[in-house]
């Protein structure tokens, strides 16, 4: 049989285009401009409308008085007494809660570690720690009220069945101390969900290889366990520690009286009629717990990057 076309007309004409069809085809998606960022848009949108821009006018509010002046006067109130003992214990009560927290996280994720992933218990612990991490502000102040407030469910009980008067020594419920609880029950969820990823990456072959080489269970946690974890509990430390600190609607909602921690020292510069031709000033305490704060997640993301070398 003859052939029609020539065998070297026939490769020149196929060669070139199994070959560089591919190339330019890459080349022509490459050089298209891509429209995957316009899905961040609404992100990046409520992101600078509710974060940025709040933090940037809270931060310049500081700087200038009443009449748009600029001053130091606000940023130097940062100095006086009565706020340095708002700072001090509003960073006391977010060191207390969160050492507390991550202490009875880690014991319940401990716990957890040892159920079936899929079991009824883990996965309910699981949802119960999403859903009571966000539960805060004026519903569990109502739901503390209701139960160890001075005429609350438990309250009552202890008193009228024992005798025992929980408020002898004062209303504490209302003041800082009455802060401590309520702050515990949304930082232990936190902590699980946090630190519970770390320990359930734990991989069974060190179990293995320590007891091979002839380790016990204790030596395991004291001489891998417990180091290779300690990045991933601090940082979880860390993590809550800035909530406990920039947390404001529980505080707000039970200690109505009084400017016991930072939060509610900006809602009296704000709204006290005693400190009018201030309201800047909120301005000046705001900046305050930007710099903790981010002093904390700035050491929150060293620690964290540490953690995710054994992790990856």
């Amino acid at each position: 049989m003859t052939s029609l076309v020539a065998p070297g007309v026939d490769a020149a004409a196929s060669a070139p285009v199994t070959a560089a069809g591919p190339a330019s085809h890459a080349r022509a998606r490459r050089s298209a401009p891509s429209t995957a960022w316009l899905g961040l848009v609404p992100f990046a949108a409520y992101v600078l409308l509710f974060l940025a821009l709040p933090t940037v006018l809270a931060i310049g509010s500081g700087f200038f008085d009443g009449d748009g002046a600029f001053t130091w006067t606000n940023v130097a109130a940062l100095g006086d007494p009565v706020v340095l003992t708002t700072f001090a214990n509003s960073a006391g009560l977010s060191l207390l809660t969160a050492a507390v927290g991550a202490t009875v996280g880690a014991l319940v994720s401990y716990a957890l570690l040892g159920m079936n992933p899929d079991g009824v218990v883990r996965r309910s612990v699981d949802a119960a720690a999403g859903v009571l991490a966000q539960f805060g502000g004026v519903m569990l102040a109502f739901a503390f009220i209701a139960m160890i407030g001075i005429q609350g469910v438990v309250t009552v009980f202890l008193r009228d069945t024992f005798g025992i008067d929980i408020f002898a020594e004062g209303t504490w419920l209302y003041e800082l101390p009455g802060l401590i609880l309520p702050y515990i029950y949304f930082q232990v969820p936190l902590m699980v969900i946090t630190f519970l990823p770390a320990l359930a990456a734990l991989k069974p072959q060190w179990v293995e290889a320590n007891l091979t080489l002839g380790g016990s269970r204790a030596s395991f946690w004291l001489r891998i366990g417990l180091p290779v974890l300690a990045p991933s509990f601090l940082a979880s430390l860390l993590l809550l520690f800035a909530n406990a600190f920039s947390s404001y609607a529980t505080a707000a909602a039970l200690a109505s009286q009084g400017s016991q921690i930072v939060p509610l020292q900006i809602r009296t510069a704000l709204t006290s009629e005693t400190l009018l031709g201030r309201e800047n000033l909120a301005g000046a305490l705001a900046l305050g717990m930007i710099v903790v704060v981010g002093v904390v997640m700035a050491l929150y993301s060293v620690i964290q990057r540490r953690a995710a070398r054994w992790q990856a």
